[in-house]
C-alpha cells in the first residue's frame, strides 16, 4: 500500500515537515474500526503530514467574482456513515494565501521524495533496509520507523476492494467529499455508497497522458485524496505519478517565476465551436453571439461550479470559439498549515502547447490551456521550462493491487501515464481529518453533467 504525503500535522503530538510518504499493505479480511490507530498516527508526524492540516480552524477567502467558494468553519458535524449515495458534502472552497511571496528568495525545501512503508516487511529496525524505506535528505530513522509502527496495522484492514479501501480511510478519520470538479464528467463514481470515484480508466483515455496538477479550481480544493489501484493495467503502463509542488517551485529559474507570478494565469477548460454563427447575415450574426454567449454562460456555466467566464477566440484559432475560462489567479500558493509557498498551477496538464506534443486522446470540447492572466499567450520558451522543471522532480508510481496513494492535495501534484489493456483504478477526496466539518448549508452540484458527459462524450 503506497501513501505519498507532505506538510504539517496540527492535532496532538510533535509536528515535522516531509514530502512524501508511501506505504504497500498486505491484503486482510479484518476492517479496522474508524477510531483505530489515529492519535499515535497523527503524533508520528513523519507519516500521515497534514491530514489534519489546510482544512480545520480556517476560512476560504471569498470568490469575488460570479461564484463564490463555500466557507469553512471550525464547528464539526456528524461523521457520515452507512451509504454515502448523495449524502456527501462539497468539496471545500480553495484556500488562497497568494500574495506577496518574495519569489526571488524561497526558503528551503527540508525534505522531499515519497518515504516508502511496507506493511507485507517484519516491523523493527531490520523492515527498514532498501526497498522499504525511501527516506528523504534529512529524515531520520526514528521517524520512518514510527511511521511503519503506527501506520502498519491500517494498511492491513484494505483488501483491495471498495469497502476495504473505505475500512482503510475510515480508520485514518479521513472524511470523504465530492470531487472539486465534481460535474466535469472525467471521473465517474463508480462507487456512490462508498464515496469511490474512478481514475481515469475509460479505454478512450487509456492514450491520454494526464499531466501534473492539483485536484482544484480557483473556486475549489479537495484537502486530501486517496488513490487506490483495484487491478493495474493489463498490458502495462498507467504509473502514477507525483511531484512535490514544493520542490518544483524552488527548482524553477527565477525570471520565469517572476513573470507568471505578476502576470498570473487564466485556465481555460472547455471549447465550443458555434461555427454556424459564421453564415448567419451580417445584421444576426453579433446578437446571436451575444445570446448563446450568455445562456451558455447561465444554463452550462453553473453546473460546473466554477469561476467561469465565456470568452470567443481567446486562442485565436476559430473567432467563433467559445471558451469556458477561470478569472486570472496565482500560479503560486502558500500551504494553508505549513506556508510553504508551493507550485499551485494546473499549467503542465492543462496547457495545449504541452497537449499537442504528447499522447493527447481529449476530444476537442474537452481541452484545455493556459494563458496569462491578460489572456495572452504564455511565453513558450517559459512554458517549456515549467515542463522541463515539473518532469525533472517527477515521481513514477508503478501501483499494484492494494496499493494506496494518500496525499496533501495542496502541495503534491499528481498525473498518469498511458496504459494498455483494462485498469481499474480509483479516488475518494476528503475535506478534513479527524472531526467532519460543519459547513453552512450550501446548494451542492448535482450529477446530471457528470452522467451526462461520461455517458455521451468520454
Amino acid at each position: 500500500m503506497l501513501l505519498t504525503q507532505c506538510g504539517h500535522i496540527c492535532r496532538s503530538g510533535p509536528r515535522s515537515h516531509t514530502s512524501a510518504t508511501a506505504l504497500r499493505g498486505a491484503p486482510a479480511t479484518k476492517a479496522a474500526s474508524a477510531s483505530s490507530g489515529t492519535s499515535g498516527t497523527a503524533a508520528t508526524g513523519a507519516t500521515l503530514g497534514a491530514l489534519a492540516g489546510a482544512a480545520a480552524c480556517r476560512r476560504a477567502r471569498r470568490v469575488t467574482r460570479h461564484q463564490q467558494a463555500p466557507k469553512g468553519s471550525t464547528a464539526t458535524a456528524e461523521r457520515l456513515t452507512g451509504d454515502l449515495s448523495g449524502a456527501l458534502p462539497d468539496c471545500p472552497g480553495t484556500i488562497w494565501d497568494a500574495e506577496s511571496i518574495d519569489v526571488k528568495n524561497l526558503p528551503a525545501v527540508k525534505q522531499t521524495a515519497p518515504l516508502i512503508i511496507d506493511a507485507k516487511e517484519p516491523q523493527g529496525p531490520t523492515g527498514l533496509g532498501a526497498g522499504v524505506v525511501r527516506r528523504a535528505a534529512g529524515e531520520d530513522h526514528e521517524a520512518a520507523a514510527g511511521a511503519r509502527r503506527h501506520l502498519v496495522p491500517q494498511l492491513r484492514v484494505h483488501p483491495g476492494r471498495a469497502d476495504g479501501f473505505r475500512a482503510f480511510y475510515e480508520s485514518l478519520q479521513l472524511n470523504p467529499c465530492l470531487d472539486p470538479i465534481h460535474t466535469s464528467g472525467l471521473r465517474a463514481m463508480e462507487e456512490k455508497k462508498h464515496a469511490v470515484y474512478e481514475a481515469v480508466n475509460k479505454p478512450s483515455l487509456a492514450g491520454h497522458f494526464v499531466g501534473l496538477h492539483n485536484e482544484s479550481t480557483f473556486v475549489k480544493t479537495a484537502t486530501y485524496g486517496a488513490f487506490v489501484c483495484f487491478e493495474p493495467a493489463s498490458e502495462g503502463g498507467g504509473e502514477f505519478l507525483i511531484a512535490d509542488g514544493a520542490k518544483i517551485l524552488k527548482d524553477m529559474d527565477k525570471d520565469v517565476l517572476e513573470r507568471i507570478y505578476t502576470n498570473k494565469v487564466r485556465i481555460s477548460v472547455s471549447n465550443l465551436d458555434l461555427n454556424f454563427l459564421g453564415a448567419l447575415p451580417d445584421g444576426m450574426r453579433e446578437s446571436a453571439a451575444d445570446f448563446f454567449q450568455d445562456l451558455i454562460f447561465k444554463v452550462v456555466a453553473p453546473k460546473f461550479d466554477m469561476d467561469l467566464e465565456m470568452v470567443y477566440g481567446a486562442d485565436n484559432s476559430n473567432p467563433y470559439r467559445l471558451q469556458a475560462i477561470e478569472h486570472a489567479q496565482s500560479p503560486i500558493n502558500k500551504h494553508p498549515v505549513t506556508k510553504q509557498p508551493v507550485w499551485f498551477c494546473n499549467l503542465h496538464n492543462h496547457s495545449r502547447y504541452l497537449r499537442d506534443r504528447r499522447p493527447c486522446t481529449v476530444p476537442e470540447v474537452g481541452m484545455t490551456d493556459v494563458y496569462s492572466g491578460d489572456l495572452s499567450t504564455l511565453p513558450y520558451d517559459d512554458v517549456r521550462h515549467i515542463n522541463e522543471v515539473c518532469e525533472r522532480n517527477i515521481e513514477r508510481l508503478l501501483m499494484q493491487k492494494g496499493d494506496v496513494v494518500l496525499l496533501d492535495n495542496y502541495r503534491v501534484l499528481h498525473g498518469r501515464d498511458t496504459f494498455k489493456g483494462d485498469r481499474k483504478h480509483a479516488v475518494t477526496w476528503f475535506e478534513s481529518c479527524g472531526e467532519p466539518l460543519q459547513r453552512e448549508k450550501l446548494e451542492k452540484p448535482d450529477d446530471f453533467m457528470n452522467e451526462l458527459i461520461n455517458k455521451t462524450l468520454v
